[in-house]
């Protein structure tokens, strides 16, 4: 049986990750070594009180909410529209920061594209804007097999980003999680994450895209010094910050912490992070006070319960 606490953790595990990182998003990673940050901030960057997350958490509330009535890209699709047009899922009834290629996306959407067919497929539209939301999808592994679960990954990361390397990066990171669900430490998931998703990469229609991806599948993504870890909006940038993060780390908090302060993409990078570092630390793990000051912590809460009834209904 899957706990509401399993899906809070998760949630709010990227969620408070994300809101450490909203007032400090694109400080350079030398103003943040002056001043660090050790807490929850507001204001800022974009002059929202403590507490306030962005699209990034927005978007991953968007897709569990839509995963609580089963599994439906045109339903995903449709929830994203409904944020950007109502606010829906927002922290305070407005909308900030959105990402270029995910307002791009959202015009297509709302003339008729057809989901799967609106994501950007060039080299350029590999920024972190379906990375940052992924998450939810790992927790339908006991229902589905590896190989269409990250199908199924791939399409909702199509949504917004449908190019083969971002549908990797989301492929990669719920390999991980997955093992993080299951109970594995940070180091163990990571190898064990990454042996399984190789099986599924190791197709022809892959292989272009495997070169990106080395430092990852080395196995060895924690030995590398801070200064080879980059931290901008490319989705290997952040998928690999996250993962340097978590297993450099031994508390929820300085998971998130550390990557906050690798500084520029703040928010997403400890969404990221966050996401990952929640399901191992748990709810319990998460700093109490950044906890309380979170917006709609209760709506949250109750989208995490309606969440694990539903993937438990789904098995």
């Amino acid at each position: 049986m899957l706990t509401a606490t399993k899906t809070l953790s998760g949630l709010m595990g990227l969620c408070v990750g994300d809101a450490l990182g909203v007032p400090v998003e694109f400080t350079s990673r030398a103003d943040l070594a002056q001043s660090p940050v050790t807490k929850m901030l507001g204001y800022g960057t974009w002059n929202q009180p403590p507490g306030t997350w962005s699209d990034d958490s927005s978007l991953t509330f968007c897709l569990a909410e839509s995963l609580c009535r089963g599994y439906s890209i045109n339903a995903i699709a449709d929830s994203f529209c409904r944020w950007y047009k109502t606010a829906y899922w927002t922290p305070r009834g407005e909308i900030f920061g959105i990402g270029e290629s995910t307002h791009a996306v959202i015009m297509r959407l709302k003339q008729g594209v057809p989901p799967l067919e609106a994501g950007g497929t060039s080299e350029m539209s590999n920024g972190n804007g379906s990375l940052m939301r992924i998450l939810p999808m790992a927790y339908s592994h006991r229902s589905l097999a590896l190989q269409e679960l990250i199908t199924r990954v791939h399409q909702v990361s199509s949504i917004t980003h449908a190019h083969l390397r971002s549908q990797m990066a989301c492929g990669i990171y719920i390999s991980i999680a997955v093992e993080l669900l299951k109970g594995a430490n940070p180091q163990t998931a990571y190898l064990k994450g990454l042996e399984n998703i190789q099986r599924v990469y190791a197709a022809d229609e892959y292989l272009p895209e495997q070169p990106y991806f080395q430092r990852i599948f080395r196995g060895e993504i924690a030995k590398l010094p801070i200064a080879e870890i980059n931290s901008g909006g490319y989705v290997i940038d952040t998928l690999e910050a996250s993962l340097w993060c978590l297993l450099n780390s031994s508390t929820y908090a300085e998971a998130v912490l550390k990557a906050v302060n690798l500084g520029r993409h703040t928010d997403t990078t400890a969404a990221v992070t966050g996401g990952l570092a929640g399901i191992y630390y748990g709810v319990e793990g998460i700093p109490q006070q950044w906890f309380k000051q979170i917006a709609r912590k209760q709506d949250i809460i109750n989208l995490a319960t309606r969440f694990a009834a539903a993937i438990d209904h789904q098995i």
